[in-house]
């Protein structure tokens, strides 16, 4: 059941957050959906500076899924070493990019049930996908996310689907794609885990845990 509350008091959450952080969007550089699906696989426990700083290389030795599926696997650790967990990494990607070639013609779906389906592919990314390659909306649930919902009493849980879903019945679908980049930039600044400025926050009058 939805708490006309907990929607209103997020609805002014995410206006005061879109007022203190107007740049909010995507740090993960691309060109197209393809590129940003990659570069988001790169991202699991890693910097997207980090990412973006061998993405333009990768992108222009391996410009397609057709390549990234007919890479050799051992190179293509070592062209994605700097990202940690590199040889999941370069096995996600070839199997994804071969999976993309044989069911969808190269093509990346634009439905979360056909790319959760992708290897290394889950809600999340393909949440990332669907929102920032192809503007349909969807709630990316990084651990900014998680935090954040859970501290403005929004969820009372660390489970990320369900996170997404109390969220999307929360807002307006308007919304979706942004909250996600909104929560990442307050969560990177002053919602900080184990050290949150709460003195410093734009929304502490909305949030129980800063009134306790």
């Amino acid at each position: 059941m939805i708490d006309k509350r907990d929607s209103h008091r997020l609805g002014k959450i995410i206006s005061t957050l879109k007022e203190e952080y107007p740049e909010a969007k995507i740090a993960l550089n691309h060109s197209d959906p393809f590129q940003l699906l990659v570069a988001t696989i790169l991202s699991a426990q890693c910097t997207d500076e980090r990412v973006n700083q061998i993405t333009p290389t990768l992108f222009r030795k391996y410009p397609d899924p057709a390549s990234f599926a007919a890479a050799d696997r051992e190179i293509l650790e070592k062209d994605v070493f700097s990202t940690g967990f590199y040889r999941q990494k370069a096995k996600n990607i070839i199997e994804c990019c071969k999976l993309l070639m044989d069911s969808h013609g190269g093509k990346i779906p634009r439905n979360i049930e056909d790319l959760v389906r992708l290897p290394g592919v889950g809600r999340k990314t393909a949440s990332v996908v669907l929102g920032n390659g192809y503007g349909i909306p969807a709630i990316a649930v990084d651990t900014h996310v998680v935090r954040l919902s859970n501290l403005l009493a929004l969820v009372e849980t660390k489970d990320a689907e369900r996170i997404e879903m109390r969220l999307k019945e929360l807002t307006e679908p308007s919304d979706w794609v942004i909250l996600s980049h909104l929560f990442a930039h307050h969560g990177r600044k002053i919602c900080i885990a184990r050290r949150p400025a709460c003195g410093d926050c734009v929304i502490s009058v909305y949030c129980p845990s800063r009134q306790k």
